[in-house]
């Protein structure tokens, strides 16, 4: 696919775990011609982990892309009057952001930035990383997986014995996922073994 004069406003929330599987897919789109907007939860801007900083997870994200990070939600409204993404990915999606995506509640940059894209019925796609994909959140996921214009990159158990209910996207699939949601469709199989012994 020609990436070149499309726009993909790429969404990260709190999974800090997945953040070093996530920054070369967002590489791949800036290669690829794709003009590329970040956007954070705020857990992204206040949160160092033993995984990084937030500092540095921030200048990465500047660093990848040439642009300003959206990191408020006053400043993700206006992607919806705009119509400025063809696609808008999450990755990772957390446990937290799938269940207030499913239950409507916008109470984040990246959740704002959602809404405004399934105002404009153009593709979301979601990289999911939760730990109780199985568990209580198997709902949330469910009603996501029928929802118009939402699509999933390919998950499946990452520790099946550690922790049962635990889903985690291929994070490496995520162009790929986008390229055949911008047709319409849901990049198959959708659900994946992903075992990492």
């Amino acid at each position: 696919m020609n990436w070149q004069g499309k726009t993909v406003g790429f969404a990260l929330t709190g999974s800090h775990c997945t953040f070093a599987e996530v920054m070369p897919q967002i590489q791949r789109f800036v290669d690829a011609g794709a003009k590329v907007v970040p956007i954070v939860s705020f857990t992204i801007l206040t949160t160092d982990t033993r995984f990084g900083t937030s500092e540095n997870w921030q200048k990465q994200l500047k660093e990848i892309t040439g642009n300003e990070i959206i990191a408020s939600i006053v400043d993700a409204e206006p992607l919806g009057p705009s119509k400025l993404l063809d696609v808008l990915v999450i990755a990772p999606c957390t446990g937290n952001t799938t269940s207030k995506l499913a239950n409507a509640m916008t109470e984040s940059p990246v959740l704002m930035a959602a809404k405004a894209q399934m105002r404009n019925h153009r593709p979301l796609v979601l990289a999911i990383s939760t730990n109780d994909g199985l568990g209580l959140n198997a709902m949330n996921i469910s009603k996501l997986l029928i929802t118009k214009n939402i699509y999933f990159v390919p998950f499946g158990q990452d520790a099946p014995t550690a922790k049962p209910n635990s889903l985690v996207a291929r994070m490496d699939l995520i162009m790929e996922t986008c390229e055949v949601a911008l047709e319409g469709k849901q990049l198959q199989p959708m659900v994946i073994e992903r075992f990492n012994y």
